[in-house]
């Protein structure tokens, strides 16, 4: 994960809510998103998709 650049991070994590991947997987990207300090802009406004 830490070779994905957050652009990259991101984009995947919003594909993987839209194509309901497993929810493991998920969770994988969205503790990445927590380490980038990226989860408040991201996570909320995924969760609208």
């Amino acid at each position: 994960m830490r070779q994905l650049s957050d652009e990259l991070l991101i984009e995947a994590y919003e594909k993987a809510l839209c194509l309901h991947l497993n929810d493991d997987f998920i969770l994988l990207m969205e503790e990445e998103l927590k380490k980038r300090s990226l989860q408040h802009k991201y996570i909320k406004q995924a969760i609208t998709l």
